[in-house]
């Protein structure tokens, strides 16, 4: 059964002086697929702005907004209503030359996943493959299923969140050593891991239902982590199921409260805002953001 949501999400920066504005990628539209509908789209901008639609190398939809007047803040309200279509049957019935590790992907999938297999961070000493390793059984055929479900819920449960409003992402040997960090770190080293057992996978990011949120008097401390702002995951390519969401913050797997928007092979290109502001050097003062999704009833 189909199910709807509403998603509503304000980001305002701040700035104690008026600046000019540089051209800046917003990138907050769901990504349409087979399983995820966007039905109505919003976008207002303060001040006003010029505002173009395009489509990324990813196919993911950017816009690309140039605001025209100098300003002591820049806001960007975005609103959308989408319809997520659950996958039938089991999400992670694999083919059968996929169901255990190592794989061999066909050589046309290789083509297509080369800058997803490829790690993208250095490892100099491999403290990064031999922590990945150690999700895999010895005494027995290393399920594929299995070993991604270990290191998803191993993150979650190991490793102390941190959240953080700073742009950019930790490294994947940075995220090991700290033994934490926010979403998009959690993502990237799984990622990075992951690719080291020869899987193919990208990050994405997007929004993330909760529904103790949703939910009439519910305090936000009971609430998954993630909700209330944007939110990043990973999607592991397996034969025979596809793409896979894989979330270590929540130790989510193919949940539909994850709801897409941009995918990359790298953080750094599925950035949910990126742009430029010139002024005194210390005109900035920070920035606001508001992400509510909630379910619509009947």
């Amino acid at each position: 059964m189909a199910t709807q949501y509403d998603i509503h999400h304000t980001t305002t920066y701040r700035y104690r002086s008026p600046v000019r504005f540089g051209l800046h990628r917003v990138m907050f539209r769901p990504r349409d697929s087979h399983d995820l509908r966007v039905l109505a789209t919003d976008l207002q901008v303060s001040p006003a702005s010029t505002v173009r639609l395009i489509q990324d190398p990813h196919s993911n939809s950017v816009a690309l907004v140039q605001p025209g007047d100098e300003a002591t803040e820049l806001t960007i309200v975005c609103a959308f209503t989408v319809e997520h279509v659950p996958s039938p049957g089991d999400l992670l019935a694999l083919a059968p030359a996929a169901e255990f590790l190592p794989f061999a992907y066909s050589l046309q999938d290789r083509l297509d996943l080369e800058h997803y297999l490829r790690p993208h961070h250095e490892d100099p000493d491999g403290a990064l493959l031999r922590w990945a390793h150690q999700f895999l059984q010895s005494d027995a055929p290393v399920s594929t299923r299995e070993t991604l479900q270990r290191m998803n819920a191993h993150i979650h449960t190991e490793f102390s969140y941190q959240s953080r409003d700073e742009e950019g992402t930790q490294t994947p040997l940075q995220t090991l050593a700290a033994q934490g960090g926010s979403c998009r770190d959690y993502a990237l080293l799984m990622m990075e891991a992951v690719r080291r057992l020869g899987i193919a996978t990208r990050f994405v990011s997007g929004y993330l239902y909760d529904p103790a949120l949703d939910a009439a008097g519910q305090q936000a401390g009971d609430s998954m982590v993630g909700a209330g702002a944007t939110h990043a995951w990973l999607q592991a390519y397996l034969p025979g199921a596809g793409w896979v969401a894989f979330d270590p913050t929540n130790d989510l797997m193919g949940s539909g409260h994850l709801l897409r928007v941009g995918v990359a092979r790298d953080p750094a290109l599925a950035t949910p805002i990126s742009g430029s502001w010139f002024g005194e050097p210390d005109a900035y003062e920070g920035m606001d953001v508001a992400v509510k999704v909630t379910r619509r009833q009947g």
